[in-house]
């Protein structure tokens, strides 16, 4: 990759990052191309000489996320010292060509894929270098997360065509990553302080069928864990590709937390099929229901969507009930929003705001029981912690087991008798659950 050469003088740049993982590290990238530009980053915006909202555009509540940052962000420019406002990433990809005409004070458009032309498009400003980077930015990144931990991307884009999603049309078809490249940045990361790696991808499972029309994942995963990474936990594994192949590949790798990422979406025949979902009820309860049995201390989590056009109040029931029956330790639910140039988005049979917030509702209080009562299986247990701080208000340090994933899950707080550094590891006996976190007592 070309190293632009570096501008006259640190120019100070303020970022938005939004919207889920796959775009936290496109941010990253961005900030590295950034830096190694001569750039300097700033957490206050009213300092910043350039601001750059990094959006989304999943769905509805996530693009008006957006939209209120872009507008919040035009008025810093308008009130401080900013010279430049960018947009970059999913939404500005979604609409590129309506957009610019609704937001003059924006002054730099980009879309996925396109963060390579950020430098040269703020040489105009500020001068420096001209020339675009690598065609597509693999570079080493700026992290925004503490330097104990970072994602590792695998792939961008999607083939799955599920009927509500619009990834497909923002980002493209499934595109692997190069397993050499991946490796070399796990030893990358890991050589500059990450003891836990997050493997993420829209589908992480249809790793490499795009290079030799194989799932190259096991192979991936094995040379993963010949890092000296201490932690690798996967997330995104589509449920019809988490076969015995790929969780025989996880068990033989003592590196990977039992901890494993299957949204299944639904749990009802007729509505799966209409999401244009692989694999059926009967398969999932399989998958889950092995995996138990397989052993006893994985933590499993979910997605799932309420609201779905055409899903009955006995389809959202056979929902509910398999929520009950085949349970997973972590649940994250939303409600069907209709997205312009999916296929969902004009089925009939859509159902209102108000109905679907209910259901939503109703199935947040059963998980919160599920939960709780799994949870109570790790009472008297003991684990290592990977400690993240310390919370003055509760006096006690905080930290993650395998068990919770960074971001998405709860926490594991706890008392010590010596002091602890974040990034470092404790061992801990677990003493009470509450909500959605766990207590104890470092050994």
């Amino acid at each position: 990759m070309a190293i632009p050469e570096a501008i006259t003088r640190p120019v100070k740049v303020g970022v938005i990052s939004l919207g889920c993982s796959k775009n936290t590290v496109d941010t990253e990238l961005m900030l590295g191309y950034l830096e190694r530009a001569g750039y300097a980053l700033t957490k206050d915006p009213s300092e910043a000489e350039v601001l750059i909202v990094n959006t989304c555009g999943f769905i509805e509540s996530a693009k008006m996320e957006s939209i209120n940052a872009i507008l919040d962000m035009a008025r810093y420019k308008t009130a401080r010292n900013c010279k430049v406002l960018a947009v970059t990433g999913c939404l500005s990809e979604r609409y590129r060509k309506e957009l610019p005409g609704e937001f003059p004070e924006v002054d730099v458009w980009l879309g996925v894929r396109e963060y390579e032309k950020l430098v040269p498009a703020l040489c105009g400003f500020f001068g420096g270098p001209s020339e675009e980077s690598s065609p597509y930015p693999w570079g080493k990144r700026t992290l925004t997360t503490p330097a104990h931990r970072a994602m590792l991307r695998i792939a961008d884009g999607c083939d799955n065509r599920c009927s509500y999603c619009a990834i497909p049309l923002i980002r493209g078809p499934y595109i692997s990553r190069d397993m050499e490249d991946v490796v070399a940045e796990a030893n990358e990361l890991v050589a500059r302080g990450a003891v836990e790696l997050e493997i993420i991808a829209q589908d992480t499972t249809r790793y490499g069928t795009d290079i030799k029309q194989k799932r190259l994942l096991p192979e991936l995963l094995k040379r993963l864990s010949d890092t000296e990474v201490a932690w690798l936990r996967l997330l995104y594994a589509y449920p019809d590709e988490a076969d015995e192949t790929l969780l025989d590949a996880i068990d033989s790798l003592p590196k990977f937390v039992r901890y494993l990422d299957i949204p299944l979406q639904h749990a009802d025949g007729s509505v799966l099929k209409a999401m244009n979902r692989r694999g059926n009820c009967a398969q999932y309860a399989a998958l889950i229901d092995g995996l138990r049995q397989r052993d006893p201390s994985y933590i499993l989590r979910t997605t799932y969507m309420v609201g779905f056009p055409g899903e009955t109040e006995q389809a959202f029931e056979n929902l509910c009930e398999f929520v009950e029956a085949h349970p997973f330790d972590r649940m994250g639910a939303f409600a069907f929003s209709p997205e312009e140039g999916t296929a969902a988005a004009n089925m009939p049979d859509q159902i209102n705001n108000k109905e679907k917030q209910r259901r939503l509702d109703r199935l947040m209080e059963i998980q919160r029981k599920v939960s709780h009562k799994l949870a109570l299986r790790r009472v008297g247990t003991e684990t290592n912690v990977l400690v993240e701080g310390f919370d003055k208000r509760k006096n006690l340090y905080f930290g993650r087991s395998y068990g919770e994933a960074a971001g998405i899950d709860g926490l594991v707080f706890f008392n010590s008798a010596g002091e602890k550094k974040c990034g470092e590891f404790a061992k801990v006996r677990i003493e009470r659950v509450a909500d959605y976190d766990l207590f104890g007592r470092e050994i």
